[in-house]
């Protein structure tokens, strides 16, 4: 995970730097950026939250809620953009769920703190003012920068102190994941690109001009679409929907319908053409994180639906 991180992390600063970027500003950015991306890769190593707790206590929850708070701050500072409306609104992304996993701290998964933090974390993602909070550089890095403070909050939520087995916040590799990876994408692709076109939605329209971008286009569409997205709807909300109902079935239907949902405001609202192929596509990822038990693996099939809906077609 370090080496992962590492290399990722060197050819975007690279990569930034020949683009012009420098300064204290562009230093700050890079120090905020890798710190979050760090703990997003670092958590999907094996044991590393026993690890942590194991070292830290119990606590260790509020160290990790208490460090990207610190980590805002610098970017804040190093940019020239502090306010303290800014910080407060961080500090409540952050404290909040803190808080509300605290509360719940004796309860079982799937208590209505649990699910109540997932709404939090999901309108965060979705409508809180991200180029407002992350002005830097002209709002270009607002969005994956809301993405990465999210993840680790509901890391340090529900992992550090809630305590949540089961997510599969791993990255690895186990037996029969190439069928189901496959399976999963071709079945998906079978059906979702007949209906998508009669719906009027997708039209087939290569853009054979934009290879060249696909390594690095596929990574950003893994780490901070696909693989967080993926935590959130199946590590997340089908785990403890299952949990609830105690019937992995309806966990799995309920979450894949929620995920068609979570897109309805997608390029007009309310776009129900959207909610039908976002909830078959959540049926086939859950279906796939059921067998394999990582949402690495969903989020491979995930990242493999965007990729190919982004090269191969265009929506209508």
């Amino acid at each position: 995970m370090l080496g992962l991180w590492a290399v990722l992390t060197l050819t975007g600063a690279l990569y930034s730097a020949w683009l012009g970027y420098g300064g204290r500003a562009f230093a700050a950015t890079l120090t905020a950026f890798a710190f979050f991306f760090l703990v997003m890769l670092l958590f999907a190593a094996r044991g590393m939250e026993n690890s942590l707790i194991a070292r830290f206590g119990v606590g260790c929850g509020y160290l990790l809620g208490g460090a990207v708070f610190l980590l805002y701050l610098i970017y804040a500072f190093g940019t020239s953009t502090f306010t303290f409306t800014r910080a407060a609104a961080v500090a409540g992304l952050v404290l909040i769920p803190l808080a509300l996993a605290a509360s719940a701290k004796r309860q079982p998964p799937g208590s209505w703190q649990d699910f109540l933090t997932l709404v939090g974390v999901w309108v965060a993602v979705k409508f809180s003012p991200s180029h407002w909070l992350w002005p830097y550089p002209g709002g270009r890095l607002a969005y994956v920068f809301t993405v990465l403070l999210c993840v680790n909050v509901a890391l340090a939520a529900f992992v550090l102190l809630r305590r949540l087995n089961g997510t599969g916040y791993s990255i690895g590799w186990g037996r029969h994941w190439s069928f189901f990876i496959l399976a999963s994408f071709v079945v998906f692709a079978c059906i979702a690109i007949p209906l998508g076109q009669a719906m009027r939605f997708i039209e087939f329209a290569p853009q054979w001009s934009q290879w060249k971008l696909l390594p690095f286009l596929s990574l950003g569409i893994l780490f901070f679409t696909a693989w967080p997205e993926e935590f959130l709807f199946r590590g997340l909300l089908q785990n403890m929907l299952t949990r609830a109902f105690k019937s992995d079935l309806a966990g799995w239907w309920t979450a894949s319908i929620l995920f068609g949902f979570s897109h309805i405001t997608n390029m007009g609202f309310p776009n129900w053409r959207y909610v039908v192929l976002a909830s078959i596509a959540g049926f086939f990822y859950g279906w796939t994180w059921r067998k394999t038990g990582s949402i690495f693996a969903s989020a491979l099939v995930h990242a493999a639906v965007d990729i190919t809906w982004h090269f191969l077609f265009r929506t209508v």
